[in-house]
């Protein structure tokens, strides 16, 4: 049974439930059984008057079938033929045997979802349906009884003279009727109530989510809240990503984009992982991505900016394409110990408070049509088993709903590069910090701070002194930038500066417990704030409760825990303080330290947990140590959720403690073969807090990290640099005898570790030239001082096969004495394009956004181009400048504020062009003047249909791809002309409904 039949049985189904009702027929059982026609002809006298009222009902039942039609078109493929049957005979059956009187419609007050919910009670359901085809059942069900209500409320009361108004108006009821049914909400499977408060609903749902989720706290004192908070989207600093980018954009089935390498083997990175890139360009291509970093390295944050610039509409750059997009923030800790959350309970964490007005499936439809943006973070939350119950609720959801961009956070530790490689995902990395980012940091920290006003330490006019302050000693004391290498340290460094001076702390450790001794006591001690005079607990009560509660919470593998429980457990430690005057309440005491101390928070009502996952860490290490819970942390040193733990409870043991945790480790790692590597590479990154070691432990370690090296693996450097410089006198001087991948890996650990001893030991591997490793001594810039490394290290290089990449400011002044450089990356913006003119020629060139005028006439110097990369400008001028770049064979071009491409052209080796940021303003024609272009990429922005398609699908010998752009309207357009090209392929677009559409002669088609 096709589609255009089953509309049309239910449309004659509904219409003689209709003409039954009006006219009386439900009076007589047989009469029940009548077809309309031979109802009529019963029940209304004169063949003229039957034939009249007989064309009305006909009419009413094409107004059901058109309504009906494409629906069933819709959401009828996936069923079997005899399924299909079975679901209408159960809708034609129900509908015969229901109430549809009059009485019955009043009763309901003629609300069509009243009665749907009374039939529906007295009605026996259907048997012998699957899951699919009762939920079909029920929306076509309630579907028909909607027009019908809507049908008999327009008819006139049943009377013989009533007859006359019907058959006059007989040329205007069925299109009034058809009228009324247009007007309802279009309902599917997606969409059992309709769509019609889908787009209010979006609108609130998005102002709540830019509103909550546009905040950050600052670790600070002098407020009265418990933690200031300001803007996230002006506290936001971008940060950087690395991660095997290239590959991974190829095997999703997209060429890479900004950082495209076409077909060009001497530019291939062989040595592993791609160049580092902003995150947010990293973000542009794949529309998978498990997002991995370090504790602190600002993985929430990353994904709660996402979720407020998408509310906003606000990407530009890389993520333009994003705009449009429903952000849907899923934090997995709060699903702990409980199933994770189907798609209608997917913005209870965060939205909580409008779900009960959410139309129904209103998220499943978000992810149905592809506009949602699913933003999972915290895998490393939850427990090993439950984390495996995420990769199969990830791959469950993506098969139900492929066309969704997510991107999914963990610590590296619980999830590998390749933990969703087979659900395609690309992985990336966060890095730490490099000199430049931190410097970006502490700017837009100050510049955040403005906003608070008097309730800053001091004066907001005095803050650009302490900006420049805090840059020189970051500056001045490298062992800072190594302690501030992520964005929670780096703010926490911000805060002690600011309210501190100069007193700056020596190493993590001590980072933490003076921001935890100012959060927790001296900001209200201070000040005198009645409550935490009042409260009669010491800063070392405080801690004590503190360390309690993280230890609990760690002990089960939790990161919240309900306000009520977290009551009991410190009413109880509270009895056990006998020092304190008298008997303090243990639901007062915990809403204090709640409200005033910093450290903790209620994310939903009800619950609570600390600001961030390391203050629990920090302090489940100390009451480890202090309640001597050293075999505990043996036990369970092989499992991802407590490095953290581990390596800072190193350093909060006394000696003999240190000892028993340190040995036991490497005892375990001698007997435990399958926990070896993690287990040895936790003791030397206990190094890292640890004061002092006694000999014989101290060979052990050396012994063990000598097992570690050299590094092999690509999450091997950011590991082993966490043991810090200790470990730069174990790294090889010279690279000769490693294998490539060894020594990439042994370049990245130095670079990460950072410092004068790095710098000199990687000065030392300059010696080294094969193309990998000079790769990676290329991209290690970002992580020194611009000129002392261009100067030391680059200069000495062959780069002539490498690409330099440009992420700050600072390095276009050394860069122009490096005379053997021949490929370009610009991430950073640049003014205008006039600095090229100081720089050696270079074949490979890609400029990611120029903020002022790009004038393509300073491209001239380096007439070798081969490839041009330029992506968004404020506009640009001279693009007929490009015909003098002869050897130019790839160009991808941004026309984000191009209007015209007329000027543009190319010479006769270009084979590749992409344009992006395509709109239906632009104007493709003067493409098909360029000639034989191999390779023509089209990015468009969500459902464009520029101009001159069809000239460009008439180059026969040209593989055309096409992104984003309204195909179907494409082929609707008058004098559309089938494409001649000898390969279509066509991801993202809107297809036409008919797939017979798209198969053109001689031409291979392909959809994704």
């Amino acid at each position: 049974m096709v589609g255009e039949t089953a509309a049309l049985r239910l449309g004659s189904t509904v219409a003689k439930a209709a003409a039954q009702m009006w006219l009386g027929g439900k009076r007589r059982e047989q009469e029940r059984r009548m077809d309309m026609a031979e109802l009529i002809r019963v029940r209304v006298s004169g063949l003229r008057f039957q034939r009249g009222v007989e064309r009305q009902f006909d009419e009413m039942a094409d107004a059901v079938y058109d309504r009906l039609a494409p629906f069933l078109e819709r959401e009828f493929p996936g069923l079997e033929e005899n399924s299909r049957e079975a679901v209408i005979d159960a809708v034609c059956d129900t509908f015969a045997a229901a109430d549809l009187s009059d009485e019955a419609i009043l009763a309901a007050d003629a609300r069509p979802a009243e009665i749907v919910r009374r039939l529906t009670g007295a009605a026996r359901p259907p048997v012998g349906l699957g899951e699919a085809e009762t939920r079909l059942y029920e929306v076509l069900f309630a579907e028909c009884v909607e027009y019908y209500v809507r049908i008999v409320r327009g008819l006139p009361v049943f009377e013989e003279r009533a007859l006359s108004e019907l058959l006059a108006r007989t040329t205007s009821l069925g299109a009034e009727i058809a009228r009324v049914l247009q007007r309802l909400p279009d309902r599917s499977l997606f969409a059992p109530e309709g769509t019609d408060r889908d787009g209010e609903f979006r609108r609130r749902y998005l102002e709540l989510l830019s509103t909550t989720l546009d905040e950050v706290e600052l670790f600070r004192r002098t407020s009265d809240r418990a933690g200031a908070q300001v803007r996230l989207s002006v506290a936001y600093v971008s940060l950087r990503a690395t991660g095997d980018e290239v590959r991974a954009r190829r095997e999703g089935g997209r060429r890479a984009l900004p950082l495209l390498r076409p077909d060009m083997s001497d530019w291939e990175n062989s040595g592993g992982e791609g160049p580092g890139m902003r995150v947010e360009a990293a973000l542009g291509g794949p529309s998978r991505v498990l997002l991995r970093g370090e504790a602190g390295s600002g993985k929430t944050t990353l994904l709660r900016w996402l979720a407020v610039t998408a509310a906003r509409g606000a990407f530009t750059g890389e993520l333009a394409d994003w705009n449009g997009l429903t952000p849907v923030f899923v934090k997995l800790r709060e699903y702990s110990g409980r199933a994770l959350p189907a798609p209608e309970a997917m913005l209870d964490s965060v939205a909580g408070q409008i779900t009960g007005v959410m139309p129904k499936a209103w998220v499943e439809r978000q992810l149905a049509d592809g506009r949602a943006l699913l933003l999972i973070d915290g895998v490393d939350e939850l427990l090993d088993a439950e984390r495996r119950g995420v990769r199969e609720w990830l791959r469950k959801l993506l098969a139900a709903y492929p066309g969704v961009r997510m991107v999914v956070t963990s610590r590296p530790a619980a999830a590998g590069a390749d933990w969703l490689r087979r659900e395609k995902f690309t992985a990336l990395h966060l890095d730490r910090m490099t000199p430049p980012d931190l410097a970006a940091f502490v700017r837009q920290w100050h510049q955040a701070v403005r906003e608070l006003g008097e309730e800053l330490p001091c004066g907001v006019e005095e803050l650009p002194r302490y900006e420049q302050s805090l840059l020189n000693s970051l500056k001045d004391r490298p062992h800072l930038q190594s302690l501030a290498g992520t964005p929670l340290l780096a703010a926490m460094l911000c805060a002690m500066h600011l309210n501190r001076g100069s007193q700056l702390p020596r190493d993590r450790m001590e980072l933490y417990r003076d921001a935890l001794h100012t959060l927790v006591h001296e900001r209200d001690a201070d000040r005198n704030v009645p409550s935490a005079v009042d409260s009669g607990l010491s800063l070392g009560d405080k801690v004590v409760l503190l360390r309690d509660l993280a230890w609990r919470l760690s002990d089960n593998n939790r990161s919240e825990i309900s306000l009520e429980q977290a009551a009991v457990h410190v009413g109880r430690k509270l009895a056990g303080m006998r020092h304190l005057d008298s008997l303090q309440d243990g639901t007062a005491v915990l809403e204090s330290l709640r409200d005033r101390s910093g450290i903790l928070r209620s994310p939903t009502i009800g619950r609570l947990d600390f600001v961030h996952r390391t203050f629990q860490e920090y302090l489940a290490a100390e009451e480890a140590a202090e309640e001597d819970r050293i075999g505990n942390l043996v036990e369970r040193a092989h499992l991802d959720l407590w490095r953290e733990t581990i390596i800072m409870a190193a350093g909060h043991a006394n000696r003999p403690q240190r000892e028993e945790l340190l040995g036991g480790i490497l005892d375990r790692a001698a007997t435990e073969p399958r926990h070896a590597r993690k287990l040895r590479l936790l003791a030397a990154s206990c190094q890292e807090t640890v004061l002092e070691l006694s000999e014989p432990l101290a060979e052990r370690l050396d012994t063990a990290v000598d097992a570690l090296l050299p590094p092999r693996r690509g999450t091997d450097p950011a590991g082993l640099a966490a043991v810090g410089t200790s470990l730069l006198r174990k790294l090889p001087p010279s690279l000769t005898g490693l294998t490539v991948n060894s020594a990439v890996q042994t370049v990245r650990t130095a670079a990460l570790i950072g410092g004068r001893e790095a710098l000199d030991l990687v000065t030392g591997y300059t010696t080294d030239i094969r193309d990998p490793v000079v790769d990676a001594l290329a991209q290690s810039w970002r992580y020194f001082d611009a000129d002392v490394y261009a100067d030391r290290v680059l200069a000495r290089l062959p780069l002539g096969r490498t690409v330099i990449t440009i992420s700050h400011a600072g390095q276009w002044r050394p860069l122009s004495q490096l005379r053997s450089m021949n490929g370009l990356v610009v991430e950073s913006p640049m003014a205008s394009l006039e600095v090229l003119d100081e720089l050696p020629p270079v074949s490979y060139l890609n400029v990611n956004s120029v903020s002022g005028e790009a004038d393509l006439r300073h491209l001239q110097t380096h007439s070798g181009l081969r490839f041009l990369g330029l992506g968004p400008t404020r506009s640009v001028s001279h693009l007929g400048a490009l015909a003098g770049l002869s050897k130019l064979e790839y160009l991808v071009l941004s026309l984000q504020n191009i209007s015209s491409i007329d000027d543009l052209r190319l010479g006769r080796r270009a084979k590749y062009l992409a344009l992006t940021s395509v709109t239906s303003e632009h104007d493709l024609t003067p493409i098909a003047r360029l000639g034989g272009l191999p390779e023509l990429y089209i990015y468009g922005v969500e459902g464009s249909l520029p101009a001159g398609l069809t000239a460009l699908s008439g180059l026969q010998d040209t593989h055309l791809y096409l992104s984003r752009v309204d195909v179907a309207a494409w082929t609707r357009t008058p004098g559309f002309v089938p494409p001649r090209v000898k390969h279509l392929t066509l991801r993202g677009c809107r297809l036409p409904d008919d797939p017979g559409a798209l198969q053109f002669p001689g031409v291979a088609v392909t959809t994704t």
